[in-house]
């Protein structure tokens, strides 16, 4: 089964610092957590980019003292979890999956805070594959579609997750008539020159 992700994250070109992680699988289950570190929030707020794009959808908030603080009212205060809890819940989201498959758009960095919760590469806990399909690599196969915009929650990483496996089922259903022609063209003992290319 399917899983398509997002991560947010704080990078310098030598390292990579996960701000928050969003997940959901085909059937729609779905795991959201941003990391409950508070040097780690100063650091995303003095970022410009990441400031004005991730800030405002987390559960953070400047107080009266102009300081950065946690927002234990915001609805996403429950999912702010130290590092080592979100390693254990992000293991057993895809563990509990049937033949986890991993999906992101552009998801090398992705890739890379997701393994890194567990340490090195070779750390990765037994049942995580140890690659992500790339979504964009996909639309790029198929010709660059149009796809579907994202209308809201833009840089949130269960936002732009969801966004990420509603595209990727757009693009299986463009394919669909081509698929049913292969098909029709299988089931009368005609063979498509471009399956005869293949063998």
């Amino acid at each position: 089964m399917r899983i398509y992700y997002d991560t947010e994250f704080l990078e310098n070109g030598r390292t990579i610092k996960l701000i928050s992680i969003g997940m959901v699988r085909e059937d729609g289950l779905s795991l959201y957590r941003v990391v409950g570190d508070s040097e780690l929030m100063e650091q995303v707020y003095d970022h410009t980019w990441l400031r004005k794009n991730v800030v405002p959808s987390l559960p953070l908030l400047v107080n009266s003292e102009g300081d950065l603080e946690w927002n234990a009212s915001h609805p996403d205060w429950r999912n702010v979890k130290k590092p080592a809890d979100i390693a254990t819940d992000v293991r057993q989201f895809i563990t509990d999956t049937k033949n986890p498959e991993l999906w992101a758009y552009y998801g090398a960095y992705d890739h890379v805070a997701l393994c890194q919760l567990f340490g090195t590469m070779i750390k990765l806990p037994h049942g995580i594959p140890m690659w992500t399909n790339d979504l964009k690599q996909e639309m790029v196969r198929l010709g660059s579609p149009r796809v579907p915009e994202q209308l809201e929650g833009e840089h949130n990483a269960l936002s732009d997750a969801r966004w990420t496996k509603d595209t990727h089922e757009y693009l299986q259903r463009l394919q669909e008539p081509a698929r049913a022609s292969v098909e029709a063209l299988i089931a009368t003992n005609v063979t498509p020159i471009g399956a005869m290319a293949q063998w």
